[in-house]
C-alpha cells in the first residue's frame, strides 16, 4: 500500500482530517494521573495511551513530537516505541522529528524512523539543501512532510523572504518539491501553518497534489474558516494537527479523558468544512 492510499483510507474510515499531536509535557500532565504514577516513563505512556484510546474515533493520524520523548533520557525511546505500538494500525503516524541532515547521518535517521520505529511519515527541514530528503525518498509506503511555511513567527526570518525569483522562500521550496516528486517514490508533502493562511495559498499552488500537515489551529489560534478558503480546490489531502488544544483539555479535572475526547470530537466536527472535500 502506498502512503497516499493509507492516508486516503485513514481519512475515509474516520471521516476526519484531524491529526492529534502527542506532546507529553511533564509540567502539563493531568494531576490525577501524576498522583497515581511515580515513574516518569510510565506516566508518559499512560497519558499518551489514554489520549489515543479516547481520540481514535475522531482522527485520522497521530503526530508524536520527538522532543518530548527524547527529553525523558535513555528511557524516552522505549516509551516512544510503546506509544507507537498502541496506535491502531489504520492510523497514519507522523514522527515530528524535523531532522535535516545529509549522507550517512540522514541514512541513519531513515533507519531509525522508517525501519525501526516503522512510522508512516516524518517531518524534515530542507535548509541544508534538498539532499536532506534523499535517504527518505525511495519507499512508496512512506511520506515526508517538508517544512515549507511554518506556523511560528520565525517563518518571517527565512521562509517568507524573497528567494530565487519567488516572492517567498516557501514558494521556492514548494515548487522544488513538486519537481522532485516526479521521480520520488515516497510522497513529498509539506508543512504549512494554519496561522499563515494569507500567504499559504500561493505556496500550495506550486505543489497542488501535496498532502499537507497543518499545525497552528487550536492553541496557536489559526482560523478554520480562513484555512478552508486557503485549501479550496487543493487536491492533496490535508491533515490538520492539534496538540495542546486537545490533549490538555481539562487536565486539571479528574475526568480529563472525557474532556480530551470531547475536544477531539468537537474539532473533528468543526473541520467538516474541510474534510467534506476529501471524503466520499
Amino acid at each position: 500500500m502506498t502512503y497516499l492510499e493509507k492516508l486516503e483510507n485513514a481519512v475515509q474510515k474516520s471521516q476526519s482530517t484531524l491529526c492529534v499531536g502527542l506532546d507529553p509535557n511533564l509540567n502539563l500532565l493531568p494531576d490525577v494521573t501524576r498522583e497515581k504514577i511515580g515513574s516518569t516513563s510510565e506516566l508518559v505512556f499512560e497519558f499518551c495511551s489514554s489520549v489515543i484510546d479516547v481520540t481514535q474515533d475522531h482522527c485520522a493520524a497521530y503526530k508524536p513530537n520527538l522532543a518530548f520523548f527524547e527529553a525523558l533520557g535513555k528511557k524516552g525511546l522505549k516509551v516512544l516505541d510503546a506509544v507507537l505500538d498502541h496506535i491502531p494500525d489504520d492510523k497514519i503516524i507522523i514522527a515530528d522529528a524535523k531532522r535535516g541532515d545529509i549522507s550517512s547521518t540522514a541514512e541513519h535517521y531513515k533507519k531509525a524512523f522508517f525501519d525501526k520505529f516503522n512510522v508512516d511519515a516524518i517531518t524534515l527541514n530542507p535548509l541544508m539543501g534538498f539532499e536532506t530528503l534523499d535517504a527518505f525518498s525511495d519507499d512508496e509506503s512512506k511520506g515526508v512532510y517538508v517544512l515549507a511555511l511554518t506556523s511560528n513567527p520565525g517563518a518571517d526570518d527565512f521562509l517568507k523572504k524573497p528567494f530565487e525569483g519567488f516572492d517567498m522562500m516557501a514558494e521556492y521550496i514548494a515548487c522544488s518539491l513538486f519537481e522532485r516528486s516526479v521521480n520520488t517514490e515516497a510522497h513529498l508533502g509539506m508543512v504549512v501553518g494554519a496561522t499563515q493562511s494569507a500567504e499559504a495559498r500561493s505556496v500550495i499552488e506550486y505543489h497542488s497534489k501535496a498532502s499537507l500537515l497543518i499545525p497552528g489551529v487550536g492553541a496557536q489560534g489559526g482560523s478554520l474558516e480562513e484555512l478552508a478558503n486557503t485549501l479550496a480546490g487543493h487536491e492533496g489531502i490535508p491533515l490538520i494537527n492539534s496538540s495542546r488544544g486537545i490533549i490538555y483539555a481539562g487536565s486539571d479535572q479528574n475526568n480529563w479523558k472525557d474532556h480530551v475526547s470531547k475536544a477531539a470530537k468537537t474539532l473533528k466536527e468543526n473541520l467538516s468544512i474541510i474534510t467534506q472535500n476529501y471524503v466520499g
